[in-house]
Parts: structure tokens; C-alpha cells; sequence
């Protein structure tokens, strides 16, 4: 039986690598195949009578695991310095007033229908406001650097604001001056913590002579974060200044406190960093929308009563997207379709307090918007004209230029 389940998760990973390696080319969203995938695992568990234990728990634990490791491995992706202000500022706002904007109509529809209270109804509308990184900067490979390079701030960013904001609404029964100090301290706090722990974990991954010296940081990032989550920090503040410092650690070898740090031997082992994070969140991540694809209910997918919902929903996010790259001169396509929703929405939904459920917010409104959005982006991608690689294309439209519709 043991062999059967070691065979049974290697095979599902392996198909799961051949998906994730040929979504650029076939332009299908590699998590429509996994949820499709874990699905049809279930019917033909429930076809062949086969005894499997209740993995609804895990789901949480994968979830969050996977959240640090996307955070991460994105954090050490951007790169800041000088030329990348304009990008940085831009996509900030962009992941920024979509989550606030669309998170108070949802949250005011949420309210007035669900007659719940206006923060119940934004705390449950959150969860659809987050682009998934995990499923955007996988599916834009083939697009020109520009539009990569936005996709990648654009995209982690949303993830970062939506989870700050979600916990400050979540741990605040009330939001007044109290709420927005208290939340002040817990940044200021969180801050001091990150720093401390990044300068050690940097000491650490530049003298551990040990062959095996990646693993121990990783798990400690994850204790780290962990801990902070207990005392209710702010606890993505710790993930993004550890993956910038790594990250960005180059622009920062002309401060001293960094040379002191084994500048070249740490030089030499963020790369490899770099590609053990990636490596393991695509592990996770895999894993993690296998089992919630294993965990649907057909009837769920199908659920008419939340379809209306779902597609009114998918069609706000894009519009609010459209106008947004308008107003910030940003060419439309194919920057309108990439928008989707996964990991974090699954995590932020199963992380909503029960006092906080309310009968619109379901599991099947949930998987129909990460379906819609997915399917919008694998349209987009598929109609988009392919570019010839150019670095001197730009994303943001030039004052007196034609924008692209």
C-alpha cells in the first residue's frame, strides 16, 4: 500500500512538471490541469471503492507553506534599484487600488445580499481580489521581458497587499485610529524582527560548511513565519525583506555591515537559494491544487446558484483591470487577461473566520472564479500576436503614442 501511495504521488508530480513545462506552449493555465487532474483522481477513487483518509486538514498547512515559498521566490525576483522605480511604482498601484476598490464593491454586494455587516461582507470579498502570482508568472514565459517583468511585480505585490489587508481587517473588530496604531506597532515590530532575522539567516547561509546548508534556512524562514503568525504579525513584512535582501544583494555590497557578511561565498550561494525555492514551491503548489482538485464536488463546479455571481465577479475584475491600464497608459493586451485567481484565494477563503461564513461565500463561488479567470487568461493568451523578444518594448505607452485595445 505505502509502495502504491510513493508511486501514486511521483507519477501526479511528474504530470504535474509535464503541465507546468509545456503551459507556454499549449497556453493552458497549468492549474486547470491540476484541479482537472486531482479531480478525476477522485472519481476514479470513488470508482475503484478505495479507502482514503479525510486530507481536508492538509489543505491549510500545504496552503501556507506554498504562500511562503511563492512570496519568497518572488521577492527574490525583483530587483531594486533606480531604473526599476517607475515599473515598481506603477505596479504597485495596480495591485494595490484593485484589491481596495473591488474589494469595497464586492464586500458592499456581499453585505446587502448577505445581509451581514459591512466588514463581514469586505473580509469575505478579499479572497477574490488576489492575483495569484503562482499561476500568473508561470503562463506569461512567452511574453516580451516588459511584460514579464510587470506581471512578476504587478502580480506578487497583489499577493503581499492582500494578505496584509486581509489580516488587518480579520484581527480588527472595529477600524478606527486604535486599529490602524495597533497595526502601525505590529509593522514597526515586524520590521525589527525581519531585519534581525535576515541579517542572521544571511550569516548562517554564508558560514554553514555543512553540505547541506538551504534546507535549514528555508525551514527556519517558514518557523520565522510561523511564530510571527502566533503572535498575530504581520508576518509577510519578514518573508518580502528576506527575499529582497537575498534577492538584491548585489546593490548592497557597498555598505560595510555587508562585506562583513562573507560577501563573496553569499554571492555564490543565493543563486542556489533562489533555485531550491523554486523548485520547492512549484512542489507544493502542485501539491496543493491537486488535493483541492481532489477535494471538489462535481456538483460544486456545476452549482447554477453561484454561477451568476461568478461571472458577474470575473467580469468586475476585468473591467476595474481594463479601465486601471488605461488611466496608468498601459497597453491592454495582453496585460487585461492576466489577472487570475488560485493559492492565495483558496488560502485566505479556508483562513476566514467561522464567525465570518456567510452562505454567498462558497466553495463553489470560489472555484468557478478560479476557473473563469483562468480560462480568461488561457483566451488571452492564446489570441495574443507573438512578440519577437525586444528589450526596448515597453510596457507603458509613451505620451503621444497609440495605445493598443
Amino acid at each position: 500500500m505505502s509502495f502504491a501511495i510513493i508511486i501514486t504521488i511521483c507519477a501526479l508530480l511528474l504530470i504535474a512538471y509535464v503541465f507546468s513545462v509545456t503551459s507556454s506552449k499549449t497556453k493552458i493555465p497549468a492549474v486547470i490541469l491540476l484541479l482537472l487532474l486531482g479531480w478525476t483522481m477522485r472519481q476514479v477513487s470513488d470508482l475503484l471503492s478505495l479507502s482514503i483518509p479525510d486530507l481536508t486538514p492538509l489543505l491549510p498547512i500545504l496552503g501556507t507553506i506554498g504562500l511562503i515559498l511563492i512570496v519568497l521566490e518572488g521577492a527574490l525576483e525583483l530587483e531594486l534599484n533606480e531604473s526599476k522605480r517607475p515599473i515598481i511604482k506603477k505596479s504597485f498601484f495596480i495591485a494595490l487600488i484593485p484589491i481596495l476598490l473591488f474589494g469595497f464593491v464586492l464586500g458592499y454586494l456581499f453585505q446587502y445580499f448577505g445581509q451581514v455587516s459591512f466588514r463581514i461582507g469586505l473580509l469575505n470579498a478579499i479572497p477574490l481580489c488576489v492575483i495569484s502570482s503562482s499561476i500568473a508568472i508561470p503562463s506569461v514565459k512567452n511574453l516580451n521581458k516588459g511584460d514579464r517583468e510587470f506581471i512578476v511585480y504587478e502580480s506578487t505585490l497583489s499577493d503581499i497587499l492582500g494578505v496584509l489587508f486581509f489580516n488587518f481587517i480579520a484581527l480588527n473588530a472595529v477600524i478606527d485610529l486604535v486599529a490602524f496604531w495597533h497595526f502601525g506597532v505590529q509593522l514597526l515590530v515586524m520590521m525589527i524582527v525581519s531585519l534581525v532575522a535576515t541579517v542572521g539567516l544571511s550569516l548562517l547561509l554564508s558560514r554553514i560548511d555543512h553540505h547541506v546548508k538551504h534546507t535549514p534556512i528555508i525551514l527556519l524562514v517558514i518557523l520565522i513565519y510561523a511564530i510571527s503568525e502566533v503572535y498575530h504579525l504581520p508576518a509577510l513584512i519578514f518573508i518580502i525583506i528576506f527575499g529582497l535582501f537575498m534577492g538584491n544583494f548585489d546593490e548592497l555590497k557597498g555598505f560595510k555591515w555587508v562585506q562583513k557578511l562573507k560577501a563573496t561565498a553569499l554571492d555564490q550561494e543565493v543563486s542556489k537559494f533562489r533555485e531550491i525555492t523554486v523548485e520547492a514551491a512549484f512542489v507544493v503548489s502542485a501539491l496543493f491544487f491537486l488535493l483541492f482538485g481532489y477535494l471538489i464536488e462535481t456538483q460544486e463546479i456545476l452549482n447554477t446558484d453561484t454561477l451568476v455571481w461568478a461571472v458577474g465577479i470575473v467580469v468586475l475584475i476585468f473591467g476595474i483591470r481594463a479601465i486601471q491600464l488605461k488611466l496608468h497608459g498601459i497597453k491592454i493586451r495582453p496585460l487585461l487577461f492576466v489577472a487570475p485567481r488560485g493559492l492565495i484565494t483558496i488560502l485566505l477563503f479556508f483562513t476566514l473566520p467561522v464567525s465570518a461564513n456567510i452562505p454567498l461565500m462558497n466553495k463553489s463561488l470560489v472555484m468557478q472564479v478560479i476557473v473563469l479567470t483562468a480560462v480568461v487568461l488561457m483566451a488571452g493568451l492564446m489570441t495574443n500576436k507573438k512578440e519577437d523578444e525586444k528589450e526596448a518594448k515597453p510596457i507603458m505607452v509613451k505620451p503621444g503614442e497609440q495605445k493598443e485595445n
